[in-house]
């Protein structure tokens, strides 16, 4: 009974360590309309688990690497012509299917796939809890220190530079970011579903939410919420994790919008 309560536990802390980098920076996700930018950076960690696998390197940092050298491809091609959603789409679904094919032609490696894509909470380690958190505490530390550049340069990047902020800049922390977010939740929700981890708590509370701090907060509810609750639900019910956490989201969101859209217009 130990060892049940001990996988479990891991596995709680595993998905309030995600939800907690994952929904404050989803915020600036979801206001600049970067949900496949999101999309796109967690397709590359597919590409960067094969090369890990092949080079006989450690995942995590691979993962790392890979996302974010995905981020800054997208954010190079949008600078040089490109539209924001043909960069997105061409290079997302290209770092997947080569991603995919890496890992087939790794003949004398075994791999769980579908771990990688879907998540495997429950077979978080107490090393691999130390890699989340530590991403959780560096991605809050960096939005909490970067937050009004951050915000400014979302709202009005003509204020931003008149108030000597560099929206390039804080595009670059915010994509920085989203790179750690990638590597530290592939384990939790695997690289299929992090975007929607990014987006739904935000999104969840964006209805009832008053300022910009107040919807970051709810956001990070909203994800340990989801968190717990998919946990729970994927353990009484037999379902996969992942997906069960993200389905916890989705109801939230139904929820929190009716009751938003309740509150504009009561009966």
């Amino acid at each position: 009974m130990s060892l049940l309560d001990d996988f479990l536990v891991r596995a709680a802390l595993a998905g309030l360590g995600v939800a907690l980098a994952a929904a404050p920076l989803g915020c600036f996700v979801v206001w600049r309309r970067m949900a496949y930018f999101g999309e796109a950076t967690a397709h590359a960690a597919v590409l960067g688990v094969a090369l890990a696998l092949g080079l006989g390197l450690s995942v995590m940092p691979s993962v790392l690497a890979a996302a974010l050298l995905m981020a800054l491809l997208v954010s190079t091609m949008t600078g040089r012509g490109f539209a924001m959603d043909t960069a997105l789409g061409v290079m997302s679904h290209t770092a997947l299917a080569a991603g995919l094919v890496a890992v087939t032609l790794l003949s004398d490696v075994r791999l769980d796939l579908m771990a990688y894509l879907f998540g495997d909470i429950l077979a978080v380690t107490a090393s691999d809890l130390g890699v989340i958190w530590g991403g959780a505490a560096l991605v809050l530390g960096l939005t909490i220190w970067r937050w009004s550049g951050l915000l400014l340069s979302t709202l009005n990047p003509d204020l931003a530079r008149a108030s000597g902020i560099d929206p390039r800049r804080e595009e670059l922390v915010l994509t920085l970011a989203l790179a750690v977010v990638v590597a530290v939740a592939i384990k939790v929700v695997g690289v299929l579903l992090i975007a929607s981890l990014l987006v739904i708590p935000p999104a969840a509370a964006r209805p009832l939410a008053r300022t910009p701090e107040a919807m970051a907060l709810g956001a990070v509810g909203v994800g340990a919420l989801s968190a717990l609750g998919g946990l729970w639900a994927a353990y009484q019910f037999d379902t996969p994790t992942g997906p069960s956490i993200v389905c916890i989201a989705a109801l939230l969101f139904l929820v929190l919008t009716l009751a938003g859209a309740l509150r504009r217009h009561p009966a």
